[in-house]
């Protein structure tokens, strides 16, 4: 582009020029050459080549220099002046020492500025119009690159919160059942007498254990920021509650009332809570009863589960504590609360209120 603009300014000269004027020739070959400065010093390449337009008819050079100052400079004053000073120059014939000045009182005079001003705005507002072309095409760019940032933000959000619903489940799901088959082992393993028996009820224990710990892990790994999860696919319900208490392998008394068109949330959180109840049951006090009370009084859903002192050492097993923090969890985002803690007797209860109003 640089190669052309040059070229055609020197075929400007050429036409313009004449060849037996060798100094207006020279300023006029030296404006040609000032345009090679016009995307890195646009202003010098601009004053190098104004002499050119006072001395002779050759202004390609000149108006390309204004019109690369206009699409780079963001000062419009500048701007104006510069169009300003090529006007004057255009309208203003070098001739030493007496350079010729239009005349304001002459109609055809008053036609040539008014033709030299309109010259000069041309190229100061053609790139004013690639200089706001140029920006907005940035803007653009940068918008895109923030709707992606922000596309890309939401898709980890969403992983955080499967991820964060998928720990809960894993949490509430297969640990109740593992450290079912480890309370069950350990039971086999100190009432059985064949030591074949004994050393597979011992192997079983150990792998259920193992299994625990790395449960505990995973869930760690998996575990991030809270928010409103969704909720996973099947989902027990409060007729499963009977099937839970059968196959805990402890001693329980449960009471009920609430009818069966509840809603599924309120539901789950209450099949949870005795699931995780259960659990610690058998985690932690070996041996004791339990009993489930769950009734509905006015529009609240009340669940107590109560556990008496233990009656065997509780057996080792691992634990992250989550269990409790995501049942509190739960009930924050149906509007209940969980409370925990022990019992007068030396046993345990934890009791879950959820109120109706909130979940519809």
């Amino acid at each position: 582009m640089d190669a052309l603009l040059i070229g055609i300014s020197l075929l400007d000269i050429w036409v313009h020029v004449e060849a037996d004027d060798p100094e207006r020739r020279a300023v006029a070959v030296l404006a040609a050459a000032a345009l090679s400065l016009r995307r890195h010093l646009p202003l010098v390449a601009f004053l190098c080549a104004l002499p050119a337009t006072l001395v002779s008819d050759a202004v390609f050079a000149t108006l390309a220099a204004l019109y690369a100052l206009a699409s780079l400079s963001r000062s419009r004053v500048l701007l104006v002046v510069c169009a300003l000073m090529f006007a004057a120059c255009d309208i203003t014939w070098w001739m030493w020492p007496s350079p010729a000045f239009a005349d304001f009182s002459d109609p055809s005079d008053l036609i040539t500025v008014t033709y030299s001003l309109a010259t000069a705005a041309a190229p100061v507002f053609l790139g004013q119009l690639v200089q706001a072309r140029r920006e907005l095409s940035l803007r653009l760019a940068e918008i895109s690159q923030a709707r992606e940032h922000g596309r890309e933000l939401l898709a980890q959000s969403v992983l955080a919160k499967e991820r964060a619903q998928l720990a809960r489940e894993m949490h509430d799901v297969v640990s109740h059942q593992v450290s079912l088959i480890a309370v069950r082992a350990g039971a086999l393993q100190v009432g059985s007498r064949e030591p074949m028996a004994q050393e597979a009820a011992a192997t079983i224990r150990r792998l259920s254990v193992q299994t625990l710990e790395e449960l505990r892990h995973m869930v760690s790994v998996l575990r991030a920021a809270g928010s409103r999860p969704t909720e996973l696919t099947p989902q027990p319900s409060l007729a499963d509650l009977q099937r839970l208490v059968d196959t805990s392998g402890i001693e329980t008394e449960l009471h009920t009332d609430l009818p069966d068109a509840l809603p599924a949330t309120i539901q789950r959180a209450v099949y949870r809570t005795v699931q995780e109840a259960l659990t610690n049951v058998r985690k932690h006090a070996p041996g004791a009863k339990a009993a489930i009370r769950i009734r509905l009084a006015e529009g609240t859903v009340r669940a107590a589960v109560t556990n008496t002192a233990p009656t065997r050492p509780a057996l080792l097993l691992p634990g992250a504590h989550h269990g409790l923090a995501g049942l509190r969890q739960r009930a924050e985002l149906l509007g209940g609360t969980v409370i925990a803690g022990p019992a007068p007797d030396g046993g345990y209860e934890l009791h879950l209120c959820l109120p109706l109003q909130q979940t519809r």
